[in-house]
């Protein structure tokens, strides 16, 4: 393995203070705000970061965006500007990062972006966009020598919630298309050589959506390119940054030199506010890679990544408060740089009192594994049109969701109701040790007793789920986020949103059971059924029966990222 990156956009996030951040990319509107002793700020930062990844042994860093640093001559005289502001600031960064650490910088970009002036002049032209966007990878990598390539995202793009007069869209609809526009871009890498990463991370929309699980689509997309320039960049599993997920078997089957991506900072896992240790993770990924072919590095997100209020950023905290991100970076580059063990990282991050962190980390993997997720429906492989579900459906991001809908569908698919709330209560009881061993090995306490409060919700929610109603639990479960709240105010700590509501949830139970079977799969080739109603005809469906008001849909699935209308694409 030769690369090892990270990204490195924590330092532009300083003094953000929006609710709920959208750590996607770095806030490109806000930097418009900063003083002259703010961006020397960044720059410290910046630095502070550098020196301790490169310490730790990467050897790379991604920033964000080519959107914000590529002129053309057809930009609104202020996108003009601002992109004119930005370029020499990060032009400094990128010489920085080069010189003073001997770090790597690769640039992100959404395919691709466009101003109101772009869209209307090129008028939806597939043609006149590609020219348009190899042109602009070009005029980047001549303006900015230092770079070591660009990092592709092709399936998913901007939030609802930027507002940004330069927005990415999605450009690419099946595989012809994404093949024809890396042959169009590669020779512009090979030319100067650098490095052209493409990363097969999808949210479903399109044809091309299914990327990152689907052989036919990533062998058609692949076809014929044989590039010493071209990266393909895959994520651990078939779906986001979940647990209970096996290794993607797309690292077995693409021959082209690939990079592994894994998430330090577990946007679905507390985003850094307690404990998730992904070491053991990684040394069994590090050893199923053994056997595949052309593995080149890995790339960990160790900032990037999910919509919510918690606001830790790696390496930048005071009191040790970014201790569970560092530990999962320095596992990360421990088991696939060093070969060495999730117990050798911690050793390197906690020293003398590594033995009591160790006994905390391994009780907290139980507390994850079994309390947060429900291991019973974790375990199912399920297909809804091209995205495969996430193993943990009732918490997302920040929310917990205690409804009656969440209900029917947990005791649709959990069958062994009774083990699952067991196994929650028997993962519960190992909080007093963690709070001792957190105690022992000078971590953060207060993290543990805050995933405890949360957690307890979380039990509670379970077994709502599973128990025949009971008025009892409900005032339980109203007096429990009462507590949580008064415990942990937000005015001192990002903390999780309950979303709380016993209303009846429409269908009936024989009603869900046909919905499910008929939408939902367990393989991951597509039936008869899918392809004539699931792909072709729900989609027509959902766009003729969605409300004409946009605030009749809840606002998580109209707001959050890209809404649910991608997955309908």
């Amino acid at each position: 393995m030769e690369l090892f990156l990270i990204d490195a956009i924590g330092p532009f996030f300083r003094g953000y203070r929006k609710k709920r951040v959208n750590w996607s990319k770095i806030p490109f509107p806000h930097l418009a705000t900063l003083s002259e002793d703010d961006w020397r700020a960044v720059e410290d930062e910046l630095r502070s970061f550098a020196r301790q990844v490169s310490a730790q042994g990467y050897n790379a860093v991604t920033l964000d965006d080519l959107a914000h640093l590529a002129r053309h001559p057809l930009h609104e005289s202020d996108v003009a500007a601002t992109i004119g502001r930005l370029r020499p600031r990060f032009e400094r960064y990128i010489r920085m990062l080069h010189e003073e650490f001997g770090l790597r910088v690769y640039l992100t970009s959404d395919v691709l972006p466009l101003t109101p002036a772009l869209e209307e002049v090129f008028d939806g032209d597939a043609g006149l966009l590609q020219e348009y966007y190899r042109q602009l990878v070009a005029d980047v990598l001549d303006d900015f020598p230092l770079l070591s390539g660009i990092i592709l995202r092709i399936g998913e793009s901007d939030g609802h919630d930027v507002d940004d007069p330069i927005r990415t869209r999605l450009h690419l609809r099946d595989a012809d298309e994404t093949n024809r526009l890396l042959r169009g871009l590669l020779p512009e890498f090979e030319a100067r050589g650098k490095d052209l990463i493409f990363r097969t991370w999808t949210v479903g929309a399109h044809r091309i959506g299914d990327l990152i699980w689907h052989r036919g689509t990533l062998e058609r997309t692949l076809a014929g390119i044989d590039s010493e320039r071209l990266i393909v960049s895959m994520k651990h599993g078939e779906s986001d940054f979940f647990r209970y997920l096996p290794l993607n078997h797309a690292f077995f089957r693409v021959k082209q030199r690939k990079i592994i991506e894994l998430q330090a900072r577990r946007e679905y896992e507390g985003a850094g506010e307690y404990p998730s240790f992904i070491g053991w993770d990684c040394e069994r990924f590090a050893h199923d890679l053994t056997h595949a072919e052309n593995v080149v590095g890995m790339s960990v997100w160790c900032q990037t990544g999910g919509w919510h209020r918690f606001r830790r950023r790696a390496y930048l905290e005071q009191d040790n408060r970014d201790v569970w991100i560092r530990l999962n970076t320095e596992a990360a580059i421990t088991v696939f740089r060093h070969g060495g063990t999730a117990e050798d990282a911690v050793a390197k991050v906690c020293g003398d009192t590594a033995d009591a962190a160790l006994e905390l980390l391994r009780d907290a993997d139980v507390v994850i594994r079994e309390l947060l997720y429900i291991g019973d429906f974790a375990r199912q492989k399920l297909f809804f049109r091209r995205v495969r579900i996430p193993p943990l459906f009732h918490v997302y991001w920040d929310c917990l969701f205690i409804n009656h809908g969440v209900r029917k569908l947990m005791r649709h698919f959990v069958t062994d109701s009774e083990g699952s709330i067991q196994r929650g209560e028997q993962a519960a009881v190992l909080f007093p040790p963690m709070i001792d061993a957190a105690r022992r090995a000078g971590l953060p306490v207060e993290d543990i007793e805050h995933m405890r409060d949360f957690l307890h919700l979380a039990l509670l929610a379970r077994r709502y789920y599973f128990l025949p109603y009971d008025l009892g639990l409900v005032e339980e479960i109203a007096a429990a986020k009462k507590a949580y709240k008064l415990r942990w105010p937000k005015e001192t700590r990002s903390r999780y949103r309950v979303k709380v509501s016993f209303e009846p949830f429409p269908l009936k139970r024989r009603t869900l059971s046909l919905a499910a079977r008929l939408l939902l799969r367990k393989q991951r080739g597509y039936r008869m059924i899918d392809r004539v109603f699931t792909l072709y005809l729900s989609g027509i469906a959902y766009r003729t029966l969605r409300p004409r008001d946009p605030r009749a849909m809840p606002k998580f699935l109209r707001k959050s990222a890209m809404g649910v209308d991608a997955v309908f694409r």
